[in-house]
């Protein structure tokens, strides 16, 4: 691994902890910890692994992922480095897998572009919010994706079609059959005038730090939003806002986050959580679904 990396000028760090690594600041040690600056890097080195049967895990941004506090056994890969962004066409912006989403929204605020405003706060990459179908205020990444350019399992890198993507809420193809890794996004936007698409980033952002816990580390939202209720109200309504296991802590702010209060454990979160899907279960009768990753 090591001397592959080093022949084709990859990042490569062994015992690399995850927790540098994710926004919830938790997770033990990676065997070794790849940062490939192109997707033809990318998809090098995930062949390399591949063929020598060494686990992998491509982690994004890691903004919605808890690590094990054993850390990982094989390879995990950040996108972090593939940020390229560019403006096609009049109303268009194709942007690598690993550019933060905030960038991307003042990129296209920027370029006096319009319907990305509700991204300007959401944690995480471009890459990982098209898997998840990021979205918040009445936006989503529907509303805006062209298409994406994306590594198949079997090494192969192909564009896919919007309908292809299979978005739903929180959901997409490429969240349910893994193994195929988004490398770069293509949006299509509308014209707008630079001042009001910086004012409503502005409010967005406000409202934000108004209604989460922005100053603890967490992985954003815990929990999808239960068909007709909100996951935050129900774990509020069960006394459970405040409540904390180690240094997991159901945000005093907002109960659909959990933070880590400082030196939280992966273990400390994986028994908070089963602890208030268990509450809300027994008391409202409704099955939460988690939205954060688990990595294993």
């Amino acid at each position: 691994m090591l001397e592959y990396c080093r022949k084709n000028e990859i990042d490569l760090r062994a015992d690399e902890p995850l927790s540098r690594h994710t926004t919830f600041k938790i997770g033990g040690p990676a065997d070794w910890f790849a940062l490939p600056d192109t997707a033809e890097k990318l998809r090098g080195l995930l062949q390399f692994a591949a063929e020598r049967e060494i686990k992998t895990a491509v982690l994004g941004r890691g903004s919605n992922l808890l690590a094990p506090d054993a850390g990982f056994r094989g390879l995990a890969v950040s996108t972090a480095a593939l940020c390229g962004c560019a403006r096609t066409g009049e109303t268009g912006i194709e942007a690598g897998c690993g550019l933060l989403l905030s960038q991307l929204a003042s990129f296209a605020a920027g370029c006096g572009l319009s319907g990305l405003e509700f991204a300007q706060g959401i944690p995480g990459s471009l890459g990982g919010a098209v898997v998840m179908n990021a979205g918040a205020y009445g936006g989503e990444m529907s509303f805006v994706l062209l298409d994406s350019q994306v590594l198949t399992p079997a090494g192969e890198v192909r564009r896919f079609a919007l309908d292809e993507h299979r978005l739903g809420y929180r959901s997409s193809f490429f969240k349910e059959n893994t193994g195929y890794v988004v490398l770069s996004s293509r949006l299509e936007l509308h014209p707008g005038e630079r001042g009001s698409i910086e004012a409503k980033m502005a409010d967005f952002a406000a409202r934000r730090r108004e209604k989460q816990p922005l100053q603890y580390p967490s992985a954003g939202s815990a929990y999808k939003r239960p068909p007709g209720h909100f996951a935050g109200q129900l774990i509020e309504q069960c006394g459970l806002k405040g409540f904390q296991i180690g240094g997991a802590r159901v945000a005093d702010k907002h109960a659909g986050f959990i933070v880590n209060m400082g030196g939280a454990t992966a273990e400390d979160v994986l028994r908070l959580m089963a602890h208030i899907e268990r509450t809300v279960l027994a008391q409202t009768g409704v099955a939460l679904e988690r939205e954060i990753r688990i990595l294993a």
